[in-house]
């Protein structure tokens, strides 16, 4: 019997020595990695491949990289589907330009320098997120109706009214975990730990982008105030009629 095909990462980090360590760590740990060092090589790579039928699994991307930033190849992945998680790597103490991963798109982000034990986790981690994508209905079938929203948790789906919203796994595990105890208050920390998985450094950037990226397209349709924040505390989805 033919064995499983190893995951498939693309890796695009301007720094040959840094690329060629992660690559060999990510090798190590299973995975199937192809490395670039220009952003506009790799956004073309990526294109081919996905109109041919064959994106990749997951991307890794520096955010200052020659020809076309982590930045714009964030932005046009997210226009792609099947949907492919991103993983940014950002320079020590630059908060703009991980808000600004976030708010395009990315699901999870590492400064620089790079513990390499937790880039591998962080890489299983997203994997084990988009896993659950495509878990079968008996494992993860559960349909949650909270007035005007419905979401179904085994589609990966959600409606207000009848409008269907195009969320990203992050976002869809952050409302379906919020909206499964309405009126309830979660930390920042405890929304980490139930979507992400883990806690770490800078998580309260990476929840609060998430959930004003949530509010954006609940906002437009002009479902805003299903998700409220309680100063000081947390979030809650509000309890519906």
């Amino acid at each position: 019997m033919a064995s499983e095909r190893p995951s498939r990462v693309v890796l695009v980090e301007d720094e040959v020595d840094l690329a060629e360590l992660y690559e060999l760590h990510l090798a190590d740990a299973g995975f199937a990695v192809e490395a670039y060092h220009r952003g506009d090589a790799a956004l073309e790579a990526v294109l081919t491949e996905h109109a041919a039928g064959n994106p990749p699994d997951l991307l890794i991307l520096d955010q200052m990289l020659p020809g076309v930033d982590g930045l714009e190849i964030c932005r046009q992945v997210r226009a792609l589907e099947p949907y492919v998680p991103v993983l940014f790597l950002t320079a020590k103490g630059s908060e703009l330009d991980r808000v600004l991963g976030l708010e395009l798109g990315a699901d999870d982000y590492l400064t620089k320098p790079v513990s390499l034990p937790e880039l591998v986790a962080r890489v299983r981690a997203l994997f084990r997120m988009r896993a659950r994508l495509g878990a079968p209905e008996e494992e993860t079938g559960e349909r949650l109706v909270r007035g005007p929203l419905e979401i179904d948790r085994a589609k990966r789906s959600v409606q207000i009214a009848g409008q269907a919203l195009d969320l990203t796994l992050r976002e869809f595990d952050l409302l379906y975990f919020m909206a499964a105890s309405p009126g309830r208050v979660f930390s920042r920390d405890r929304l980490v730990e139930a979507v992400w998985g883990m806690g770490y450094e800078g998580y309260e950037h990476t929840v609060n982008s998430h959930i004003n990226r949530l509010r954006k397209k609940l906002s437009a349709a002009d479902a805003a105030d299903l998700v409220e924040t309680v100063w000081g505390v947390g979030y809650r989805f509000v309890e519906q009629p």
